[in-house]
């Protein structure tokens, strides 16, 4: 009985740190990646509506303040995953539509603009 309460003490620990604040690189990051979305000049679709650069931005910065509060961001990854690739209300996926370029997901635009930064 006492090792099974020291095996569960151990493992409530361990979880608890997955789920710490986001780490001040990601922070960074996240924060370059919001800022090349509203210097782009793309249009975001969100649950059929398409809206500027600007709106985009805000959008997904509520989104990420609020992941950031719940502590649900361990990396740049995990807000693009849970708050920046789809709709919470509606599960459809964001899109992206740069000038003269097809819509893409919005998961692949901040993955590639990710990696170009990280370059």
């Amino acid at each position: 009985m006492k090792r099974t309460l020291i095996a569960m003490a151990a493992a409530l620990l361990s979880a608890g740190s997955a789920f710490a604040a986001a780490p001040d690189t990601t922070r960074t990051e996240v924060t370059r990646l919001l800022d090349a979305v509203e210097k782009s000049q793309c249009q975001f679709n969100r649950n059929g509506s398409w809206h500027d650069a600007k709106e985009a931005r805000a959008h997904l910065q509520k989104k990420y303040d609020y992941l950031e509060k719940k502590k649900l961001v361990t990396s740049t990854e995990s807000f693009i995953e849970r708050g920046a690739s789809t709709s919470s209300m509606s599960g459809d996926p964001y899109q992206i539509r740069c000038p003269g370029t097809p819509a893409v997901t919005s998961a692949a635009w901040l993955k590639a603009e990710l990696a170009r930064q990280r370059k």
